[in-house]
């Protein structure tokens, strides 16, 4: 797939996201009401892994969504996807919560963490990659969602510092410690 062109519904039929695009962008409903249940299911993934919380996400998952109605007009086909466009909105509004959250929370306080593990959780955990997430988690924000963006979502390097506003270097780097500080966590164990 070239830049988002066409992408497969969950019934196996392709759609021509450049056209959806250009319907939405013409107020066209339904064309909207497609973007949406094409990549609800990413971008709260993406935010539920950024933020460690199913309600934080839900709510920055809406706020994408109402951003991209008030912004697809400005939309433009450049280098990058309209989905890396949409994860580029998540990963700012997830910045600004972070941001927000700094600001009221005490030091050391620690996040607010889902009362109960989420059904994603439960299979990863019943499949035996619990540890694998233990130590995922002792990276850093920034190269969990390097990891993230490049081997859960499948973005590549470019799309990835997109995203994250980073040189396609720093998205190189980032990778590199992350899979050198995993590496180094499983030999230790």
């Amino acid at each position: 797939m070239v830049h988002g062109a066409a992408t497969r519904t969950g019934h196996g039929a392709a759609v021509d996201l450049r056209l959806l695009v250009a319907r939405a962008q013409e107020g066209d409903r339904a064309a909207l009401e497609e973007l949406y249940l094409l990549h609800f299911d990413r971008i709260f993934s993406y935010l539920h892994v950024s933020v460690r919380n199913r309600h934080d996400a839900e709510d920055l998952t809406t706020q994408t969504f109402l951003r991209m109605l008030e912004s697809i007009g400005r939309f433009r086909w450049q280098s990058a996807p309209f989905s890396a466009w949409l994860f580029r909105i998540a990963h700012n509004l997830a910045i600004d919560h972070f941001r927000a959250r700094r600001r009221v929370q005490a030091e050391d306080e620690v996040p607010e963490q889902d009362e109960e593990p989420s059904a994603e959780e439960q299979a990863l955990h019943s499949i035996g990659q619990a540890g694998m997430l233990e130590l995922i988690d002792r990276l850093s924000s920034e190269q969990r969602q390097v990891l993230t963006l490049k081997f859960v979502f499948g973005f590549g390097n470019s799309e990835a510092a997109g995203i994250l506003g980073k040189t396609e270097g720093a998205v190189k780097s980032l990778q590199h410690r992350a899979l050198a500080s995993l590496e180094r966590q499983l030999v230790r164990s």
